[in-house]
């Protein structure tokens, strides 16, 4: 299988998000202290072809 590796900037301009925040969820994750609306979390889970979570975080 091959990976596809995409730069804070590719993901930015397939998402819409901003290259900083892109940036601050690839280093701290999704309990950093920049953390995803449920929103951008949907268009990384889109962009990246990424299983959908059941319970998007703070919805629990």
């Amino acid at each position: 299988m091959r990976r596809r590796h995409l730069t804070a900037q590719a993901v930015a301009d397939l998402t819409g998000i901003r290259t900083p925040r892109i940036r601050a969820f690839a280093e701290d994750g999704t309990e950093g202290p920049v953390r995803p609306t449920p929103e951008e979390l949907a268009e990384l889970t889109e962009a990246l072809a990424l299983p959908r979570p059941a319970d998007p975080p703070g919805e629990r």
